[in-house]
């Protein structure tokens, strides 16, 4: 992968790169040098070109520097992969948006809604809901309800756990739901159950299907939900942001706890990867459905799941719940698996480690950012990097 700018692509592409410039400047000054982040890793794309590409900080606590091909826990990037397996088997004609959940996970059928555990939903949650968080299922990390208190105390928003897919779904199917299905957005484990459904409807695991299915077929070769042995040198370490201020390591990437074999691949968060191959998933993205020759979705699919699937076509400000999530939300909508700008039209979605994508399918523009650093919510850096490549674009495709 290159590194740096590439000036005369940046300029057949219709973009400044003097801005592209000040951008990858101002990230590397506000963030890295000022210790904000420990390391940052920038591909910026159009038409799939790369413009910038920059690799900046320290991989690891000890100084290592970060290489071009580091590793990352992607954590919520997971989420649209584990969208597009699903979507993949509604093609197949193996279910459908409005399947109820129970049809794949009857563990669900006695389960109610509110703090009292009493009262049954106002209607069924289908599979829609778990795409678009309109479940009613929530988040321990959310720290509003005592539901998701519950969620905290048996560890189900970890990332690994000691157990099973089935064994996930037994305990969850003992936590009634924030609100019934549909009626509110609620960041939260959906995306999880929907790995499961996909594991119960294919008979595969989720490591053995997106393998075979997506990441094969788009070349990924090294995303997966457990780091291998001879990749261990490109893992980066985490840190967490402590409410003093003090940034300390989380997980450290010589023995991160990415390297053992889980029981339950978390198709909302489990994954690791690098700039390289998210930018071809998006790249697939881009190309609504396809890449090299492999199609993975239609051109309609696709569509649908970058357009709001809001009831009512409402924002996350008019009907969200969530205290946390990977995005704002005025003028935000959200399709099956990401948010999207209601009036801009771009699509994208984030991690916990700070990880972050973009795509604007009119400008033909990609975005990957890379860093570990919990939380996400810690630093304004999302906003600048979709304002910052927008504001070096010379010639728009809008219009």
């Amino acid at each position: 992968m290159m590194d740096g700018l590439d000036r005369d692509a940046a300029v057949a592409a219709g973009m400044d790169p003097d801005r592209l410039d000040a951008l990858a400047a101002m990230l590397d000054r506000s963030y890295v040098q000022s210790g904000k982040l420990p390391h940052m890793q920038l591909l910026l794309s159009r038409d799939e070109q790369p413009l910038l590409s920059i690799t900046r900080g320290a991989a690891r606590d000890d100084g290592a520097p970060l290489r071009p091909d580091a590793l990352y826990r992607i954590a919520s990037m997971t989420k649209p992969v584990t969208s597009v397996a699903f979507m993949m088997l509604v093609e197949q004609g193996l279910v459908a948006l409005d399947t109820p959940v129970t049809d794949v996970i009857p563990e669900f059928a006695d389960v109610r809604v509110g703090r009292a555990n009493r009262s049954r939903p106002a209607r069924p949650m289908r599979m829609i809901d778990l795409l678009r968080h309109t479940s009613g299922l929530t988040y321990g990390l959310q720290r509003q309800t005592p539901i998701d208190a519950r969620y905290r105390k048996l560890g189900l928003d970890e990332f690994q756990q000691k157990r099973t897919s089935d064994q996930f779904i037994a305990e969850l199917a003992t936590l009634p739901l924030e609100f019934s299905p549909g009626e509110r957005w609620n960041y939260s484990v959906s995306t999880d159950v929907l790995g499961v459904v996909v594991e119960r409807v294919t008979g595969m695991d989720l490591e053995s299907l997106f393998q075979s299915r997506i990441f094969a077929p788009l070349g990924m070769t090294d995303t997966s939900f457990i780091l291998a042995d001879d990749k261990a040198a490109r893992m980066t370490d985490a840190w967490r942001l402590e409410e003093s201020g003090v940034r300390v390591v989380a997980d450290r990437g010589a023995r991160s706890g990415w390297r053992r074999t889980g029981r339950f691949h978390s198709g909302g968060g489990g994954l690791i990867s690098s700039a390289a191959d998210y930018h071809r998933f998006a790249r697939m993205l881009l190309r609504d459905g396809e890449l090299d020759g492999h199609r993975l979705l239609s051109t309609e699919t696709v569509t649908a799941m970058r357009t709001n699937q809001l009831p009512g076509g409402s924002d996350l400000a008019g009907l969200s719940s969530a205290m946390f999530s990977e995005a704002d939300y005025q003028g935000v909508g959200f399709g099956l698996g990401f948010a999207m700008g209601l009036k801009g039209g771009e699509y994208y979605w984030g991690g916990v480690f700070s990880t972050y994508f973009w795509i604007d399918p009119v400008e033909r523009l990609i975005g990957i950012f890379m860093t570990q650093l919990l939380p996400s919510s810690a630093y304004p850096i999302r906003a600048q990097l979709r304002q910052g490549g927008a504001q070096a674009i010379m010639q728009s495709r809008r219009g």
